[in-house]
């Protein structure tokens, strides 16, 4: 993982400067007002071009792009990404899973597991934070968060129930 260098900017917001493992140098700024700014590195000419500017819904939405909420490539199938103890987890739910054609209410999954279920993506749709009435379909993925141990009871109860 890149190694990330965070400065405040009195007045302005936070400055994130990164190396990424291809050798890019890359500068993000987020404002105060919300306001996001991506600068890459210019080794010919030794400073730093701003390449892009997305106010706070873009960033979001590009950081759901870019974090693969609504595309993963077929490689990274079974992802697990680790922040401290929360786990999140892309997990496809087999088609011989008891929990087709259930809504989520019906399995009690936060209550019963204490993960959640974060996004749904089916074909070409995803759904962000689904709710209870929402219904596992054959060929489902489901981006899971919690600690590992509540994300495996969560993938046992959608196996069983």
């Amino acid at each position: 993982m890149s190694n990330v260098k965070e400065t405040d900017l009195i007045g302005i917001g936070k400055k994130y400067q990164l190396e990424t493992s291809y050798g890019d140098h890359v500068v993000i700024v987020i404002h105060d007002d919300g306001r996001r700014e991506i600068y890459e590195f210019d080794e010919v000419e030794s400073e730093s071009k701003c390449v892009l500017t997305l106010n706070d819904e873009e960033a979001r939405q590009v950081a759901g792009i870019i974090g693969g909420l609504s595309y993963k490539p077929k490689a990274l199938e079974t992802i697990e990404v680790a922040l401290d103890d929360l786990i999140i987890e892309w997990y496809k739910v087999p088609n011989e899973a008891k929990a087709i054609n259930k809504t989520i209410g019906d399995l009690e999954v936060r209550k019963m597991t204490g993960a959640s279920i974060i996004a749904a993506i089916e074909e070409d749709e995803t759904t962000i934070n689904p709710g209870p009435d929402f219904v596992i379909n054959p060929n489902t993925t489901l981006i899971v968060a919690g600690k590992r141990n509540h994300i495996k009871l969560l993938k046992q109860i959608l196996l069983d129930k």
